[in-house]
């Protein structure tokens, strides 16, 4: 015979996310026969344990109806009892596709801080008025071909010729190495790369620049010089230039690296730190080994956090398109215009056909972690992703390491890819990353400092050393997502700063790839 447990609120136990949903996502694990008051002194029984992340059903969900969390559909019933556990057994991933916008559809500014009561922080002022938060000299190779040689010099220079007391002003000698730069066709693949690399060239979060290549690769010197002068933007740098056959090898293309660095470190030590508005901050949101709480807890108080920086006049980005699929509408809804909201449905529409030529579909995305943690399938995960983005309105769409050209809220078109991603929201211009995760993720970048956000105290107090702050007060009900938000933008400002490090700088991640659009090996 099985006594029942005493009643017990639900808050004790679980989350209903919205006042519209259906389910409830539960905080601690629940046993079979667990009795739950619902907000409003209903009575449920949890029919079996559930893990957190997960969820069950708050009343019966006939089959046919949909099953609602953030008051969205996130998939549809095929019959669920009250207090059942929600699982693909009992739901199918199916949503319907809103697309429709109004021709006249208009979103009003934000509703700016007045700009005497904005916050500040100091900062790297370039030449060209922008501004960065670190000052790096960085070794670019302009393909596969080049980059051990460019590892090479970094690592060596970064512990031989730089240190902290003798360039105060600099933060480090850093390389991407990457796997790209020939034996590929011609076209996106190659205009993507060299987008990418030149906008790291240019990046305000570097100082001085050495461009090294083999010599004989599609992307050789040439034409990474070429992309670099052709653009609008002009390039008033430190930059020395190695062609690896043309100095005779290996050995001597990393000595003579190492002697262009040795030069070139005094150089960039010139620029130092200067007060400037938080105005000129670029925040990269962004999300990776997510969890059922990432969409309740960490995106959404990231997602204030990036609200306060566009109310400041900041820029905040926001890619991973395949997580936007079955949560578009709402940013589509969010544009300033109908073109912005149409231009949003088309990134989505892109990537899915895109997706399509390899066999793939966009529900494909969550991984093995995700579905661990409560995320059943790309509309859950999405719904709750692109919280990081806020609540303000969409300025505008931009390619994959394209630079906005209004500050605001902006889309990147781009994968969910952690290693591909990030680095292209850096080559976008971001000057500083958010990245939210509820498993623990410990990736960082060669150049922008890489903040992690947790979902959750128990991945909080587990990796403590890679993770930076914790949203996980949300989901124990000790803070609120205002509270928390306010604290993550304090924090960006302080690391944007140089006042502390970001963990991932700390363990020196420095992870670069980008997207290789559409890419075959020839």
């Amino acid at each position: 015979m099985t006594t029942a447990l005493p009643a017990t609120p639900i808050s004790e136990y679980a989350i209903i996310v919205d006042p519209k949903d259906n389910v409830a996502v539960v905080k601690k694990p629940t046993a079979p026969g667990l009795e739950l008051f619902l907000p409003d002194g209903t009575e449920l029984r949890v029919a079996a344990e559930v893990l957190p992340g997960h969820r069950f059903a708050t009343r019966v969900i006939p089959a046919g109806e949909f099953v609602l969390q953030y008051g969205q559909p996130i998939g549809t019933s095929l019959g669920i009892g009250a207090g059942e556990a929600i699982t693909h057994a009992n739901m199918s991933n199916d949503v319907p596709v809103s697309r429709e916008l109004p021709d006249d559809l208009r979103t009003p500014a934000p509703n700016y801080i007045p700009a005497n009561e904005r916050a500040s922080f100091t900062g790297f002022r370039r030449s060209d008025g922008r501004v960065g938060t670190r000052n790096f000299v960085l070794i670019v190779p302009t393909s596969m071909c080049a980059s051990h040689e460019a590892q090479q010099i970094s690592t060596i220079a970064e512990f031989t010729l730089y240190n902290r007391q003798k360039f105060p002003n600099v933060d480090g000698v850093v390389a991407i190495p990457h796997n790209k730069g020939c034996g590929c066709q011609d076209g996106s693949t190659i205009d993507v790369m060299l987008r990418t690399l030149s906008n790291y060239a240019d990046h305000p979060n570097v100082g001085g620049v050495v461009l090294i290549d083999l010599g004989c690769e599609k992307t050789n010197l040439s034409q990474v010089e070429k992309y670099l002068l052709k653009r609008e933007k002009a390039f008033d740098k430190p930059v020395a230039k190695i062609g690896i056959q043309d100095v005779g090898g290996t050995q001597a293309a990393i000595e003579r690296g190492l002697k262009e660095v040795e030069l070139m470190l005094p150089q960039v030590n010139q620029t130092s730190r200067e007060r400037v508005p938080v105005s000129e901050l670029i925040l990269g949101v962004k999300c990776g080994g997510s969890d059922g709480f990432s969409g309740i807890s960490a995106n959404p108080s990231l997602g204030r956090a990036a609200d306060l920086l566009v109310r400041s006049g900041g820029t905040v980005l926001i890619t991973e398109v395949p997580e936007f699929c079955g949560a578009e509408h709402i940013l589509a809804g969010r544009a300033k215009d109908v073109e912005t909201g149409r231009a949003i449905y088309g990134m989505v529409d892109w990537y899915k056909e895109y997706a399509s030529k390899f066999g793939a579909v966009l529900n494909q995305n969550p991984s093995t972690g995700n579905k661990i943690g409560g995320l059943l399938n790309i509309t859950i995960k999405s719904l709750g992703a692109i919280a990081k983005a806020g609540t303000t309105r969409v300025e505008g769409v931009v390619d994959y390491a394209e630079t906005p050209k209004k500050r605001g809220l902006n889309l990147m078109q781009g994968p969910g890819y952690d290693q591909e991603s990030t680095p292209g929201l850096v080559a976008a211009g971001a000057t500083v990353i958010v990245f939210t995760t509820g498993r623990g993720t410990t990736i960082g970048n060669a150049i922008a400092p890489v903040i992690k956000l947790a979902s959750n105290t128990p991945v909080f107090e587990r990796m403590g050393n890679d993770l930076d702050l914790s949203a996980g007060g949300v989901i124990d009900g000790k803070e609120t997502i205002d509270e928390v938000g306010e604290r993550v933008f304090n924090h960006v400002v302080r690391v944007a700063g140089g006042e502390i490090l970001a963990r991932a700088e700390e363990h020196k991640h420095r992870e670069f790839q980008f997207w290789a659009e559409e890419t075959v090996s020839l």
